[in-house]
């Protein structure tokens, strides 16, 4: 993540990939820590343009994430934003708007109850 977020690209994504392998063989299929993985790959692919590549890695850790936090859990809001992100980016306005819909629906009820 510090690559990615010192625009150091080219050493992000061998660290993203290996991260992903390593933590695929040990871990269930649909442990959080695959999907952190999954999201940041997919957070890099999304910022390089490489659209194709980043939306089956946001949609799998979105599916991870909703099935072990629930659906309307904080985490899953960051990973609807970034996926919608990703849809604007590639001219998929309708389901990007959809996507940011339930995101602002989850913080509002999330900031409800922390009230």
């Amino acid at each position: 993540m510090l690559c990615l977020e010192q625009a150091l690209y080219v050493e992000a994504e061998p660290l993203f990939k290996r991260a992903l392998t390593i933590r695929e063989k040990p871990l269930r299929p649909n442990h959080l820590e695959l999907a952190q993985s999954l999201q940041g790959l997919a957070t890099l692919y999304k910022t390089q343009g490489q659209c194709a590549q980043a939306e089956p890695l946001y949609q799998r850790s979105l599916a991870i994430q909703e099935k072990a936090l629930g659906p309307e859990d904080p985490n899953v809001a960051i990973c609807l934003e970034g996926y919608a992100s990703l849809l604007r980016n590639m001219s998929r306005q309708d389901e990007a708007a959809l996507l940011e819909s339930r995101t602002r629906a989850i913080r509002a009820k999330n900031a409800a109850t922390d009230s």
